[in-house]
């Protein structure tokens, strides 16, 4: 049996605060109307997280068998381009990652909802399936939407849309427009991690024909692209601070776009892509900060 460092290394820990900011967020606004539930919280959480890993294997196994991971690649090595865990074997941790996922999905559902009406229940099993699919079909198959240009409006849906709204859902059993702005800013946000995911993989990219938006709009346009994500997300939240967080304190949530900004005046600034890949950890942290902070102005207002 392969390590359980090279399963650790392939589940890409360092992407999990970003695959959980939505679902941070969609709580606090439950909180701000009065709805907890620490085991929908728990099991929201641990959902995300199965999602993320079964995407992080899927995208390690789609993008080995098809070349797109080989010496170009300037990031870390990927477990099936290294050895480190064979073809075989990852097939079966992503059919084995599904399976945890479906069980996940199950209880979120019946904590969330029960199985007396229906309508919910349904609604939250099917976008749980489409949630599955999604995550492998970035990289796997002949018609992966990675391969297409269609990550940046799939990673919207789900990290920003999906997540904080849908999270929201869960707790009060209703939508309700305030979700949108913080759903919009979370889910520009991440984006922007995986542009910048793109903007370093450019050039082996186009040499493998995975065809990102990177790789249609080219490196210099990519980065006025990763601009105006950020530009867009920071106000959305600025937005949605002044019009709903009262009090002396509305301004907390913008405090994470300080590093956000200087991390964007280096990715602009930068022609080199080796220079992008420390990047992406730091906006995918102050992404996840901004959601600690939300949350906490959320709580704060009760």
């Amino acid at each position: 049996m392969t390590n359980i460092k090279a399963w650790i290394r392939a589940a890409r820990l360092r992407t999990l605060p970003l695959s959980v900011s939505g679902i941070v967020v969609g709580t606090a606004l439950a909180n701000l109307f009065g709805f907890e539930d620490t085991v929908v919280f728990v099991l929201a959480l641990a959902t995300t997280i199965g999602f993320q890993v079964t995407s992080n294997f899927a995208n390690d196994y789609g993008d080995g068998v098809k070349g797109t991971d080989n010496e170009d690649r300037i990031g870390p090595k990927r477990a099936l381009q290294s050895g480190s865990i064979s073809r075989k074997e990852l097939k079966e941790g992503i059919i084995f990652s599904i399976l945890i996922d479906i069980i996940l999905v199950i209880a979120l559902v019946y904590f969330a909802f029960g199985f007396e009406d229906m309508m919910y229940p349904l609604l939250f099993l099917v976008l749980g399936a489409t949630s599955i699919w999604a995550a492998i079909k970035y990289t796997i198959g002949s018609s992966a939407y990675g391969y297409r240009g269609l990550g940046d409006v799939f990673v919207f849906l789900f990290f920003g849309l999906l997540a904080v709204i849908g999270s929201m859902v869960l707790y009060t059993k209703e939508l309700n427009s305030i979700a949108i702005l913080p759903a919009v800013a979370i889910g520009l946000l991440s984006v922007g991690v995986l542009n910048l995911n793109n903007l370093r993989d450019y050039e082996s990219d186009k040499k493998s024909n995975k065809n990102t938006l990177i790789v249609f709009m080219g490196f210099k346009k990519g980065k006025i692209y990763h601009s105006i994500l950020v530009i867009v997300a920071f106000f959305s939240t600025l937005v949605f601070s002044i019009v709903n967080l009262k009090g002396g304190l509305f301004f907390l949530p913008l405090i994470a776009f300080i590093p956000v900004f200087f991390h964007l005046r280096r990715v602009y600034a930068t022609d080199r892509y080796d220079q992008i890949d420390p990047e992406l950890k730091k906006l995918a942290l102050s992404t996840f900060f901004l959601s600690v902070l939300i949350y906490i102005s959320c709580n704060i207002f009760l």
